[in-house]
């Protein structure tokens, strides 16, 4: 995926210059104390580019539809946060897809997160149960299929 564009939102590639931003997600302890699997929080503007070199050059590594991504608003640049898709351990065929984003803008996820639940059921995602199979915690379990993204 180059770019995805919506009404309010381009999803797109991570780049160097993104650093700043992305250290307003990603240096968040309200943000990293909830990511799966852990990530400590990024201390300081050179580790977040250093973090975010790793990523740019995992990409093109990672089979569709793995691979991680900006969330940039449309109307004024600014990157808000990441989203990503890969695999759930034993990392064999479930994906994860997990969202990111700045704490000023959204909220951040886990079971009992209720805004999370809410942006999984918008985007078309149905609850399945909860699981404690990823990760050694406790978690709810959203799925959609490939059927469900193809067009009547």
């Amino acid at each position: 995926m180059d770019q995805l564009t919506t009404e309010r939102l381009v999803v797109r590639g991570w780049q160097l210059a993104d650093a700043g931003d992305a250290l307003s997600v990603y240096g968040a302890e309200k943000v990293t104390r909830w990511l799966t699997p852990v990530m400590g929080r990024v201390a300081d503007e050179d580790s977040m580019r250093a973090v975010l070199q790793a990523w740019t050059e995992d990409q093109p590594n990672m089979l569709p539809p793995r691979g991680r991504w900006a969330v940039q608003l449309k109307n004024t640049g600014e990157v808000v946060g990441g989203v990503s898709v890969r695999l759930l351990p034993p990392y064999e065929e479930d994906l994860e897809l997990s969202w990111q984003l700045k704490p000023a803008a959204f909220a951040v996820a886990r079971p009992h997160n209720k805004r999370a639940i809410l942006t999984a059921e918008r985007l078309g995602m149905q609850w399945v149960g909860e699981t404690d199979k990823y990760y050694d915690l406790r978690l709810q379990v959203f799925r959609i299929r490939p059927s469900d993204l193809l067009e009547d």
